[in-house]
C-alpha cells in the first residue's frame, strides 16, 4: 500500500483518525501530488474517516470527540446524537457568520471547503449513510445496497474531482462506478467484522440464490456456498471498476496516477480475495504492495490506450 503523506494535525486527538489512511485499499494522499491537493484530500479523508468512526462506534476512548461536539459525557456512546451534533458542526463549516466549527477535524476542513468552493451535499451524504447504518442492518436487493453506496462512497469520489477541478457529468458517472465498487470490495473483505456489528452488506436475495444463511457467515471459514456468493459479488465489483476505468484516461499528469491508484487498489483487493479462494471469513484478504503496483500499472496502460 502506498503510504499517504502525513499532514500537520490540529489537535492531539486527530492522529488516530488520520493515521487510518495507511490501512485503506487505495492511496489517500500520496507524495507525488501537489502539496495543496494533499492537504485538501487529507482534510476530506479526516472528515470521512471520523464520520465512519462515529457510525461504527470506533471513536477514541475518553469522549474527546463528544466534548468537541458539545455533548454531555453520557452521550459519548450515543451514535445518533453524535451524528446529529456532527452535522450541526459541519453546518458551521459552511456558515458565513459565527465562530466556526468546534471539532478540530472540521476546523481543518473549513479552509479546503472555502478554497475549493465545496458544497455541503457530499458531506451530508456521508453522515446520512452512517445514520442509515444505525437503522438498516440488512439489504434485500443489490439495488438497495447500491443506493446505500450512493451515500456512503460516491460522495468521496465526487469530492476528489471537485478538489482537483476536474468534475464533469461523465467523470462523475465513472467515479460513482469506481466508488461503489470500492465500497462493495470493502464489504466483502469485512463480512466477519460487519457481522460482529450485526450488519450484513450481502444482498438477501443473492444469499438466498446461493443458499447462504446468516449462520454460515459466522463460521470460522467459508463453505462452498459462501465462497460462490463472494465470488459473484466480487465479479460485480470488478465490472463496476471496469466501467469506471475510463475515468483514469480522461485526466492527465499526477491526477491520472492518483485515480489509477484508486482503481488499481480495488483490483488488487479483488485479486487478494480471489487468492484466498473467496474465503473472507477468517479475516480481510489484503493486497500486497507489489500487487497494488502491478494493478496500477495495468490501469495506466489501459488509460494510455484510451487517452
Amino acid at each position: 500500500m502506498v503510504t499517504p503523506t502525513r499532514q500537520a494535525r490540529p489537535a492531539a486527538a486527530v492522529p488516530t483518525t488520520l493515521d487510518k489512511a495507511a490501512d485503506e485499499n487505495f492511496p489517500v494522499a500520496p507524495f507525488f501530488l501537489p502539496r495543496a491537493w494533499r492537504d485538501d484530500l487529507m482534510a476530506v479523508y479526516g472528515y470521512a474517516r471520523l464520520v465512519d468512526d462515529i457510525g461504527d462506534g470506533d471513536l477514541a476512548p475518553g469522549g474527546a470527540d463528544a466534548r468537541h461536539l458539545g455533548l454531555a459525557p453520557e452521550q459519548a456512546d450515543d451514535r445518533l446524537a453524535l451524528l446529529d451534533a456532527f452535522e450541526a458542526d459541519l453546518r458551521r463549516v459552511f456558515a458565513t457568520t459565527g465562530d466556526g466549527p468546534h471539532h478540530p477535524l472540521l476546523s481543518a476542513l473549513r479552509p479546503t471547503v472555502r478554497r475549493r468552493a465545496l458544497t455541503p451535499e457530499p458531506f451530508l451524504g456521508l453522515i446520512e449513510a452512517n445514520r442509515q447504518d444505525q437503522k438498516v442492518r440488512r439489504y434485500g436487493t443489490y439495488e438497495e445496497l447500491a443506493a446505500y453506496c450512493e451515500l456512503s462512497a460516491n460522495p468521496v469520489g465526487r469530492l476528489v474531482l471537485q478538489i482537483t477541478g476536474t468534475a464533469s457529468p461523465e467523470r462523475i458517472r465513472r467515479s460513482d462506478a469506481v466508488c461503489t465498487a470500492l465500497q462493495i470490495v470493502e464489504h466483502l473483505q469485512d463480512v466477519a467484522e460487519d457481522l460482529g456489528r450485526d450488519r450484513i452488506y450481502l444482498p438477501a436475495d443473492d444469499m438466498a440464490r446461493f443458499h447462504v444463511r446468516e449462520s454460515d457467515l459466522a463460521a470460522p471459514s467459508a463453505g462452498a456456498s459462501v465462497r460462490s456468493l463472494v465470488a459473484y459479488e466480487a465479479e460485480r465489483a470488478r465490472e463496476l471498476l471496469n466501467e469506471g476505468t475510463p475515468l483514469v484516461g480522461s485526466v492527465h499528469g499526477r491526477l491520472r496516477l492518483l485515480l489509477a491508484g484508486f482503481v488499481g487498489g480495488g483490483r488488487a483487493a479483488l485479486s487478494a480475495i480471489a487468492a484466498a479462494g473467496f474465503d473472507v471469513l477468517p479475516g480481510p484478504p489484503k493486497p500486497t504492495k507489489p500487487s497494488l503496483l502491478r494493478e496500477v500499472g495495468v490501469v495506466l496502460r489501459r488509460a494510455r490506450g484510451e487517452g
